[in-house]
């Protein structure tokens, strides 16, 4: 029995080393990667995507005044040619250099270094084209309790979180654009496929754009139809199985210079 104990002791004081060593490591990565990026704010005219009727009541009228994020990609991609975009989550301590390979486990375990970590880092599903032509792009990072890669985007299902409208848009730069999102849907919901499903039929997908605004925890009043694309953010939650969700659709782009 007290050898059997002991090996239980000593195996989850491995698993602690272990995540304190990972948690270190990734932080001081994150902190030189988002010194390369240097991400910076920029005003400018840019292009409205699949905008309501002038008439509309929404709050798109603000949003699309907000300013865009722009951040070079070429000193990203001389660290890791897999950059595909970087992000940015209002509200949130997600600040990070999208990545992309040919599935959906290398980046679990990697991080934007291609180091083995099980902190692992954010990346965009390998169905999707980097170029947001999909109408669903979807992309993962892990709910790291040290708040790292997507750890406080746990952040949207708080009342403090949701007080504030100014936390419904998100960022984003790929190559060749800068996007702004608009927020229309927060949840928790167990794993499954469909909220990543990333195409449809035009009917087909009418129904699920109706069906992740009905899982929403709080309500937008986001005017989507379904000429919009959208972006969902995914990661687990504290509770086994389940997934926090954001859902939001692109409302402005400017192409890069």
């Amino acid at each position: 029995m007290i050898v059997c104990c002991t090996g239980v002791f000593a195996y989850n004081a491995a698993i602690l080393v272990r995540w304190y060593i990972d948690s270190r490591n990734i932080t001081e990565e994150a902190a030189e990667v988002e010194e390369i990026a240097e991400a910076t704010e920029i005003n400018g005219e840019g292009e409205l995507v699949n905008p309501p009727a002038e008439d509309d009541v929404s709050d798109y009228w603000y949003y699309i005044k907000l300013p865009f994020m722009e951040v070079d990609l070429a000193e990203l991609r001389k660290l890791n040619p897999d950059t595909v975009g970087f992000l940015s989550v209002a509200g949130t301590n997600i600040n990070y250099p999208v990545v992309q390979t040919g599935d959906n486990k290398y980046y679990l375990t990697r991080t934007f270094k291609r180091q083995y970590n099980q902190a692992g880092w954010v990346f965009m599903d390998y169905r999707n084209h980097p170029g947001f032509t999909d109408q669903n792009t979807v992309i993962y990072g892990h709910g790291r309790l040290d708040t790292t890669m997507f750890g406080t985007l746990k952040n949207i299902l708080s009342s403090a979180w949701v007080d504030n409208k100014d936390n419904y848009v998100i960022r984003y730069s790929s190559e060749s654009e800068n996007m702004l999102l608009q927020v229309f849907s927060v949840y928790t919901v167990p794993a499954e496929s469909y909220y990543i499903q990333t195409r449809f039929g035009s009917s087909e997908y009418q129904g699920w754009l109706g069906a992740m605004i009905g899982r929403s925890q709080h309500t937008f009043g986001t005017t989507i139809n379904a000429e919009d694309k959208v972006l969902t953010l995914s990661t687990c939650s504290n509770t086994e199985g389940e997934r926090i969700v954001m859902h939001a659709k692109l409302i402005k782009k400017m192409r890069k210079t």
